[in-house]
């Protein structure tokens, strides 16, 4: 299923989404025009490696991958699908937020992401980067505030469009990323190379800190 839209339009121009995926872009074309050498550089001093961190914990200067390694993607598709969501999602969020809050709460989720990677893989000497963490923490706020929202969706075998209510789509989507969060734990890996732990704590981060952040009078749900 490939989420188009929502039926919930903004009211304003979402200054902080797009501010947050206009830096993802430049990021990652910089990276891109770097010599193979320079970007893999890039990556390693950039992004987050637990192992690193343990070994560099009390050191201040460990703690900097947390936050650029929301802002690295490994690819474009990588890229173009973590801003998709965002797009799609972050937008409504903002408008209960507002843009300084709403930036909080963005690192805050991505940060709780990057803990919940580190625990769940300690000694994992793969560089973690992307937004998904930070954006599945807007994931999980837009599932609590907007549940009569819908989901605009694209069935891509058939093809058609269906409108899926945003509560069910989320629910699917936590509960894939749960699943394959503890596959990972049984075989010992990260399926796909993919921080499923990040994903599904940034959520819940989400879920249970979106109250700290909205402002006095917002957006009643749908």
């Amino acid at each position: 299923m490939l989420p188009l839209r929502d039926t919930i339009p903004s009211r304003r121009i979402s200054i902080a989404t797009w501010l947050i995926i206009i830096i993802n872009v430049l990021v990652f074309f910089h990276q891109i025009t770097l010599p193979d050498e320079e970007a893999l550089n890039m990556i390693y001093e950039y992004a987050f490696i637990p192992s690193r961190f343990v070994r560099g914990i009390f050191n201040p200067k460990s703690y900097i991958p947390l936050f650029t390694s929301m802002f690295i993607h490994g690819s474009f598709l990588h890229l173009v699908s973590n801003m998709w969501s965002l797009w799609l999602f972050g937008d409504n969020v903002e408008d209960n937020m507002g843009p300084f809050r709403f930036i909080l709460f963005y690192i805050l989720t991505g940060l709780i992401a990057g803990f919940a990677h580190f625990i769940s893989s300690p000694m994992s000497n793969i560089p973690t980067v992307g937004a998904s963490g930070a954006i599945a923490g807007i994931m999980g706020a837009y599932f609590m505030m907007f549940p009569h929202s819908r989901i605009v969706t694209l069935i891509p075998i058939i093809p058609f469009f269906i409108r899926v209510p945003a509560p069910i789509f989320l629910f699917i989507w936590f509960v894939a990323q749960l699943r394959s969060g503890i596959m990972s734990g049984i075989h010992g890996n990260a399926i796909g190379g993919v921080a499923w732990w990040a994903h599904i704590f940034g959520f819940l981060g989400g879920v249970f800190l979106y109250k700290k952040f909205i402002k006095n009078r917002y957006r009643r749900p749908y």
